[in-house]
């Protein structure tokens, strides 16, 4: 049964609605929030520029810990090596070589500075130990020691007497000194006192002199016959060498052919 001014359709058909689909709408943006402000006394304030580097850390005995890229202190001296100073005052000398920081000191003060740099400054690690002559009076003996928290590194060096080149061991500082302390006096004539076995390292036994003196002579080919002729009756047999033959149409009477 329909009513009047209802068009017919089936019972089953739903009715229409007036709401739209939710999927045909775009979804809505939230309003962006304004920033906001920090109220005074809350102790927040938005990051400004790059974090700032970490300071130096106390250690045990009251010394600081340098830091990696640690800035250089009032003086200019990487790493708190203001310490130095206040420790050797006048009996060390420290400069700038090649990029790296060089500390001078006696012979006497030697392990002492050793010492120092390892436990109160952190250079606990060994690279190498060498010598330098310096004629005519003396020569340098150097060691390089790193910090391996700082990433900083530091040249240590002493001057010893030609005419008497001792100096104490450094083995018991560092452990890792005996083979290069070894090839030092093998090759520099430094003797180590209290080294536990100072003996040639790299040199055959009955090696005359320390090769890496400036004043060390080579022995030249007529004293000790060199092994393997480059020319040919070098080594005193086989064909005479081009060089001692008289050039074409020169009368061999006019000197022997070596003149």
């Amino acid at each position: 049964m329909t009513t009047e001014g209802t068009p017919d359709r089936p019972d089953n058909t739903p009715e229409p609605s007036n709401a739209s689909n939710p999927h045909d709408q775009p979804p809505e943006r939230p309003e962006p929030s304004p920033p906001t402000q920090p109220s005074e006394g809350s102790g927040t304030r938005p990051p400004e520029g790059p974090e700032p580097r970490p300071s130096a850390q106390p250690t045990d005995n009251g010394t600081q810990q340098p830091t990696p890229n640690q800035p250089p202190d009032a003086t200019g001296l990487p790493g708190g090596l203001t310490q130095v100073q206040a420790r050797f005052g006048d009996r060390a000398e420290i400069s700038e070589s090649y990029g790296d920081t060089t500390i001078d000191v006696a012979p006497a003060d030697w392990i002492e500075l050793l010492t120092f740099v390892r436990d109160d400054l952190g250079y606990a690690f060994f690279d190498w130990l060498t010598g330098v002559d310096d004629p005519p009076e003396a020569f340098l003996v150097v060691a390089h020691v790193y910090n391996l928290t700082a990433g900083a590194r530091l040249l240590l060096r002493t001057r010893v007497p030609r005419e008497n080149p001792h100096l104490p061991t450094a083995v018991g500082v560092y452990r890792g000194a005996n083979w290069h302390e070894r090839e030092t006096y093998e090759m520099f004539g430094v003797i180590f006192d209290d080294h536990p076995y100072l003996v040639p390292l790299l040199l055959p036994d009955g090696f005359e002199g320390h090769p890496l003196r400036k004043d060390f002579i080579l022995a030249a080919r007529v004293a000790k016959p060199w092994p393997g002729a480059k020319e040919p009756g070098e080594s005193g047999h086989g064909a005479p060498s081009r060089r001692k033959t008289l050039p074409p149409g020169v009368p061999a009477d006019w000197g022997p052919p070596d003149a």
